[in-house]
């Protein structure tokens, strides 16, 4: 139930951020849901469900052999949880996507500030409610609006607290592009 109500709210805010409109060579590129369960030890069985939204900033570079390195600003708002317990889950920040023209395939790599709701699951203590969230991903263009994608992300709270245990996760996504 609270996983469809963050997604829902994730969605709403993602639209309403897109119709207050953004300063001249701001794009909204892309949005969608995604999520993932844990990468490493069933011990910490984590799963995470987000909606997502992608802006292209008017910074990018032109490299050779057709391909483009695109800065963008990246958002999601979801939950994550482990068997004892459920958080929101909240990232903002930058990433980078590689593309070449004609090829039906890019590259992604972002770091994200990170806030959760808790930080004490039943199976892990993350250390504190501020995190960063690094990911590197490869999606696939299903056809000129349509994006089925993977990344691997980590997260963890870069030494900011004593207990630093982090978070590796194997995340699918499904995007509409604009």
């Amino acid at each position: 139930m609270l996983r469809g109500k963050v997604l829902w709210l994730g969605f709403f805010l993602l639209a309403a951020m897109n119709a207050a409109g953004w300063p001249e060579g701001i794009e909204f590129e892309s949005a969608g849901v995604r999520s993932g369960a844990s990468a490493t030890s069933r011990a910490h069985n984590f799963h995470q469900a987000e909606a997502f939204g992608s802006w292209n900033l008017p910074w990018y570079w032109n490299l050779e052999s057709q391909w483009r390195l695109q800065s963008q600003l990246q958002f999601s708002a979801g939950w994550l949880a482990d068997p004892g317990g459920n958080a929101f889950i909240g990232t903002l920040g930058p990433a980078v996507a590689l593309a070449r023209e004609g090829l039906p395939l890019s590259f992604e790599g972002g770091v994200s500030p990170t806030l959760l709701s808790q930080h004490h699951f039943d199976t892990k203590d993350f250390g504190t409610n501020f995190q960063f969230t690094s990911h590197l991903g490869i999606y696939a263009e299903l056809s000129a609006h349509f994006r089925l994608g993977y990344r691997f992300q980590h997260m963890s709270d870069a030494g900011l607290a004593s207990l630093n245990p982090g978070l590796n996760l194997h995340v699918l996504s499904f995007s509409y592009k604009f």
